[in-house]
């Protein structure tokens, strides 16, 4: 019973510790075996950065910071290599990989992986490494989405070149990126150079330079120096021993707190309240336990008082076994903790995605846990040790129990605690006093409802009389037994409120990381678009292969408008290309925008006034195409339920779902020829030059998400118009899930037809593993099971003469079973619905916390004009589905459990001799 918590708090421990990395193993995961990183920062002027090199902001901030004309930058970082140190040149840069199932997006990277100065960049894992012009190596996560393996050769797509796998490799600190490595110079640029010339796309490179500069490395002092030049450093001595807050310019330029230096601790509180109500439990499951123990042996301590024991020696008996058992708990909890870590430990890697820094034990906290093993044992049989010093020889040898009186202190301390607890912990989430005082709070109410659990127990009892037979006896036994019973049931109370504290907290994130996520279509709704440059004549073919690949489910395929070649897009500015633009009135454009200096011409309360403006809401959703060209199809793959909308365009009218771009039932789309001339007038705040042409609209509700698209025009109102088309592509909905493979072979079919185009698909919010959340969800569950598995133990060593006098009376081993399974399952059940309830405190207390910190960020960025988002949504979600199922799975599990290991045949209660 004191072994089980144990073992959770140290695999937990372990656990959290070996998946930290040391400072050292951060700068050897960035640097490998160098001083420094030196990078571009794509800014052609001094910058300031954070002692990490996370974050950076030109002199002076990007407000005043204007753009170069000219993208190509130089290469700034090697002119600022040492003359004669030791450097390396690792390029990154992403392509098309043709697979054995089609083609796969893929992070390139070419880099001497012989050099030592890698040591610690990537982990080799099979083969060798490459040596030669066309060997790569290739990580695990690339070779299990591909379908190639070592010894097989690939080709990336717009190359003749094919590439040999001869290894592979993990990146640490992302098991799950799919990444082939070259030998430099071998891989990105040649490809570069052969899709450039195709007239493609080229490949970007993104390049750095390990540098191994000896003496005292590179200094925070050489860093600034380096950003003076436009360029980046992460350096391993700045790593290892950062500056002050005061000796970072970016910090006094921007301020820290808008990179994160006032970080919320709530998960920190989190993980102390689950230990403390942990620690909590085992005391709660301790004690009951050596009492009952201390039960069973009264004949045996009634004899030491029969042949002269004092009641010294019966509480050094009795005190001596906490110890024993302490310390063995102690041990055997530590050593099945540390086992079951070092065994788990692949699985929680995969399950996170990174590589642990090692297997990190710290001896002080593991010693600090078997310790409190050891005192929780002495603590646990304290009273019990007093309670049988205190029997006579006589009622411990004849076994007669007394009576004892309820004790009305107890409760009135209990709603005392729980009061104080619950206003402390509002105090601290409502105030700034943080998530340590809301911590303290909720475990003070915690005790509390403990201090109050017989006499919650009680109140149960009066349930029993709309009970069947079994479940009433088993909870009339529960109450008359407050002894045992409350004990057992303020266990397992402790072990949910932390189950149901962890898993409300981290619902609430989840909820929050949900509704910040700004999907780009509707569920399982994808778009397939040719780029700007592609051969429109091959759209047809490839809707073909997409309604070949894909489980399709509807399809509405789109055109868009060209000015002049079909080639052109309406971005275009090439020679003889036009553009159509949607002309917005004067009077319904948002000020803030149309001023000649943008937001600059007004105060901050103006624009702060202004942006709450129905003129100036901006989307979410990003705008490729406004105006497109297709049938009411459309609006049933983008879930557009507004039947007027769908009757306009059957009838030929267009559909606006921008109520700014209208006016009087009428929107006017300016045909423009002259590119040059437009982007002069626009420069300028002005309408572009060109001819209008005005179609009858229909406006879509306010309340519809077009998805991107603001103007939807019928193909017969084009025509009418005299416009041209181009196919643009398709938006489909799925019916089914979409593997890997069946993406590859899509991207496929495009490279085989020659045509640039993109394939999105809509996969909704996806969440992310966390090793703290992790964490604190397997121990709580843990711990909630270990209760509920000990709670049931303890109820029938303390029930085990009430089933033998069954057994005496000729009762069947069903009647026992049950009797048995729901005298547990009561239990359990009391605990869990007191748990549920004492665990929404903390975890609501400490998400006030985090709201709090968050909106004070945000008012703190607002005030210095760094933001214009709007108020951070911070919800406290209660997780409904997880507390229905501990309401549920725990009882009966714990039901189930007692009735299994009940004995059918219970041996006759041997009676006492006289």
């Amino acid at each position: 019973m004191l072994a089980l918590p144990i073992i959770g708090v140290s695999a937990a421990d372990l656990t959290y510790r070996s998946g930290q990395l040391s400072t050292a193993q951060q700068a050897d995961r960035q640097l490998g075996a160098a001083d420094v990183r030196l990078r571009a920062s794509g800014l052609d002027t001094a910058l300031y950065q954070s002692p990490g090199g996370d974050d950076y902001a030109p002199v002076g901030g990007f407000d005043a910071y204007t753009p170069p004309a000219n993208e190509k930058e130089p290469d700034r970082a090697a002119a600022l290599l040492p003359p004669g140190a030791q450097s390396l040149k690792d390029s990154r840069g992403y392509g098309k990989i043709r697979t054995r199932h089609g083609l796969l997006g893929t992070d390139l990277r070419e880099v001497d992986a012989h050099s030592p100065l890698v040591k610690g960049l990537l982990t080799p894992n099979r083969g060798r490494l490459p040596e030669r012009p066309g060997e790569v190596i290739a990580t695990d996560h690339f070779l299990e989405s591909s379908g190639l393996f070592v010894g097989s050769s690939f080709t990336p797509r717009g190359s003749q070149t094919r590439y040999t796998i001869v290894g592979t490799y993990e990146n640490p600190s992302d098991l799950r990126r799919a990444e082939v490595l070259a030998p430099p110079g071998t891989l990105i640029a040649p490809l570069d150079k052969e899709l450039t010339a195709a007239g493609s796309p080229g490949i970007r490179s993104q390049d750095s330079y390990l540098v191994k500069v000896g003496g005292d490395g590179f200094t925070w002092n050489m860093v600034k120096t380096a950003n003076a030049k436009g360029v980046l450093a992460v350096s391993r001595t700045v790593l290892l021993a950062p500056p002050a807050d005061s000796e970072v310019p970016l910090y006094q330029q921007e301020g820290k707190d808008r990179f994160g230096g006032g970080a919320p601790k709530s998960e920190l509180a989190v993980l102390a309240t689950v230990v403390g109500l942990a620690m909590l439990e085992i005391c709660l499951l301790a004690g009951p336990a050596f009492a009952v123990g201390a039960r069973r042996s009264r004949r045996q301590l009634g004899l030491v008082g029969a042949n002269g024991g004092d009641r010294r020696h019966i509480r050094a008996i009795v005190l001596s076994g906490g110890i024993v058992l302490g310390a063995a708990a102690a041990v055997l909890g530590t050593g099945i903790g540390m086992a079951l870590t070092a065994g788990l430990r692949p699985v929680l890697e995969d399950y996170l995605g990174e590589r642990f820094g090692g297997f990190r034990v710290r001896p002080a906290e593991l010693a600090a846990i078997a310790l409190l093993a050891v005192v929780t044992g002495l603590l646990a049989a304290v009273v019990p040790a007093v309670t049988a010093s205190r029997e006579t020889v006589l009622a411990s040898l004849t076994g007669r129990r007394g009576v004892r009186r309820a004790n009305r202190v107890l409760p009135v301390i209990g709603l005392l605690a729980c009061a104080a607890g619950a206003v402390i912990a509002v105090y601290g989430a409502t105030s700034r006093m943080g998530a340590t005082v809301v911590a303290g709070g909720s475990a003070l109410a915690e005790l509390g409802v403990v201090a109050l659990t017989p006499t919650l127990v009680g109140l149960f009892g009066r349930l029993g009389r709309w009970l069947p037979l079994s479940p009433r006896l088993a909870l009339r036994d529960a109450v008359r037994n407050r002894g045992r019973t409350a004990p057992a049931v303020a266990a397992v109370l402790a072990a949910v409120a932390g189950t149901v504290a962890v898993a409300t907290y981290q619902n609430s994130q989840e909820v929050q990381n949900r509704q910040a996520y700004v999907a780009s279509l509707p569920d399982r709704t994808g778009l397939l678009e040719t780029s700007e440059n592609s051969a429109h004549k091959e759209v047809p073919a490839l809707r073909q292969a997409l309604a070949r690949e894909l489980p399709l489910d509807q399809r509405a395929d789109v055109d868009r408008l060209v000015v002049g070649k079909p080639g052109c897009d309406q971005y275009s500015s090439d020679e003889g290309c036009g553009r159509v633009e949607i002309i917005v009135p004067k009077e319904q454009r948002c000020p803030l925008f149309d001023a000649p200096n943008g937001p600059a011409s007004f105060t901050e309360e103006q624009a702060l006034s202004l942006r709450a403006d129905p003129r100036c809401k901006t989307s979410e959703q990003s705008v490729q195409y406004a105006t497109v060209v297709a049938d009411e199809k459309l609006l049933s793959v983008l879930a557009v339920d507004d039947p007027g909308s769908a009757a306009a365009l059957a009838s030929g009218r267009a559909v606006s779902f921008d109520a700014r771009e209208t006016k009087d039932g009428k929107v006017t789309l300016r045909i423009v020829t002259d590119g040059e001339a437009a982007d002069r007038a626009q420069q300028k705040h002005e309408d572009p030059p060109g001819q209008d042409k005005v179609f009858p609209v229909h406006q879509a509700p306010a309340t519809v998400n077009s998805w991107g698209v603001h103007l939807v025009l019928p193909p017969a109102a084009v025509k009418s118009a005299g416009l041209a088309t181009a196919p643009l592509g398709s938006y489909f909905t799925l019916d089914g899930a979409v593997a890997t493979e069946q993406k590859q072979r899509m991207e496929g079919e495009m490279d085989r037809l020659g045509v640039e185009a993109s394939l999105t698909i809509e996969e909704g919010y996806q969440g992310t593993a966390d090793l703290s959340t992790l964490v604190l969800t397997v121990f709580a569950g843990l711990v909630t099971i270990g209760a509920a598995g000990i709670a049931t133990g303890l109820a029938q060593a303390d029930s085990e003469a009430d089933l033998k006098t069954l057994a005496a009376v000729g009762a069947p081993p069903r009647v026992r079973r049950t009797l048995s399974g729901f005298q547990c399952g009561v239990i359990a059940l009391m605990g869990v619905v007191l748990g549920s309830a004492a665990g929404i405190l903390p975890a609501v207390g400490l998400r006030m916390v985090q709201r709090q910190e968050q909106e004070h960020l945000y008012r703190s960025l607002l005030g210095r004009g760094l933001t214009d988002e709007a108020a951070p949504y911070v919800p406290i979600a209660v997780p409904w589905e997880t507390l229905g199922g501990l309401l549920v799975v725990v009882p009966l599990g714990a039901a189930l459990l007692a009735a299994l290991v009940t004995r059918s045949n219970g041996a006759l209660a041997r009676r006492a001799a006289g």
